[in-house]
Formats: structure tokens, C-alpha cells, sequence
């Protein structure tokens, strides 16, 4: 038998690494489906508009995220994160956008809606952003961007997505996403 003496695999369990090795592969088909769910979308004519609110609700929050929701060419909800004030880690931009919609209307009515926000959606922000039913999602800075200033889960929102196949949605990225990041000081 081969051995070798490196500290990685120091004391490492070899079941261990089977375990993760099969993960590993699991999880390669799963976000290798040939049915992808993320749609790229080509940026359209009102997004600069609506993306511009969700820049002015980024500027009322802890952390410079803000979120819009369009329904029928109408903004219908708007939110900034609030982490630190609620002491809530859950409370960023899409998610207090997100409870604000809902706190009025049936959370039905997202299906189909769009949701602006200043930040590609973090994991958490974008499985909700599924369940919700939403048909589109416009994302100023992206996670790349966004790793510049402060510490993010490296996944993209299409790989998310990509994983959620019943829930399809088009994605576009980078409007105005200079001036979201310029948002972080």
C-alpha cells in the first residue's frame, strides 16, 4: 500500500473521505442538470428605473442592500437590510422586501413578479426568492463584486437556481452594478 505523510490527510478518517468524495459527485450532477431553471435575461428598458428605488432603499440600510418588487409595471414593496438594527441575521434587503409584500397581500400574488435588488442574492435571499414564485430577478453588484468589500457564500444566484428546477426564473445582472458597489465605503 502507498503512503504518504502530508498534513492534510493527517488523521483524516479514509470513510470520511469516501463520504465527501460521493457528495462530491452528488453534487456535481445535481447543478450539471441539462434542464437549467436560471434564465439569463437581457436587461430591458425600465430596469435602470427600478433599480435606481432599490439604490435609494440600500442607502436606509445597516449594509447597502435594498430590494424592490414590480408587479404589473407598479412597485408594490420596498425593503433595505436591518441586521444590525433588528438584530436579526436573516433580515437582509430581499427578505425584508419580501415581509413587507406579504404583510399586505396574499404571498401568491409574487408568482410571476419581479424583485430589484442591489446585490446578487446571497443563498438564503434566493431560495426565498424561488418559493416565492418570482418569474424574474434583477441584481445590481454580483457575488464576485460584492466579495470585494465583504465576506460572501460563494454561489452564484443561477447555480442556486440551476438546483431549484421547478422554479424557473430569469436572471439578470450588473444594472447599474457599479453604482451599488460605489454604495459600500
Amino acid at each position: 500500500m502507498l503512503r504518504h505523510n502530508c498534513s492534510l490527510c493527517n488523521g483524516v478518517n479514509r470513510r470520511h473521505l469516501i463520504r465527501l468524495a460521493g457528495i462530491s459527485v452528488f453534487a456535481s450532477s445535481v447543478f450539471n442538470q441539462s434542464q437549467a431553471a436560471a434564465i439569463s435575461s437581457p436587461k430591458r428598458t425600465e430596469d435602470e428605473s427600478y433599480m435606481r428605488l432599490a439604490l435609494e432603499e440600500a442607502k436606509k440600510g445597516d449594509f447597502p442592500f435594498g430590494a424592490v418588487i414590480v408587479r404589473n409595471g407598479q412597485v408594490v414593496a420596498t425593503g433595505h437590510n436591518t441586521g444590525i438594527k433588528s438584530n436579526d441575521p436573516t433580515a437582509h434587503g430581499e427578505i425584508a422586501v419580501i415581509r413587507d409584500f406579504v404583510s399586505r397581500n396574499a404571498s401568491s400574488e409574487l408568482k410571476g413578479a419581479t424583485i430589484y435588488t442591489t446585490g446578487e442574492p446571497c443563498p438564503m435571499c434566493m431560495g426565498a426568492i424561488l418559493w416565492c414564485g418570482f418569474g424574474r430577478m434583477v441584481y445590481g453588484a454580483s457575488i464576485k463584486q460584492l466579495s470585494t468589500r465583504l465576506g460572501q457564500i460563494m454561489i452564484s444566484s443561477s447555480i442556486i437556481a440551476d438546483a431549484a428546477q421547478e422554479n424557473k426564473i430569469e436572471i439578470t445582472g450588473g444594472v447599474l452594478g457599479s453604482e451599488a458597489l460605489a454604495l459600500f465605503k
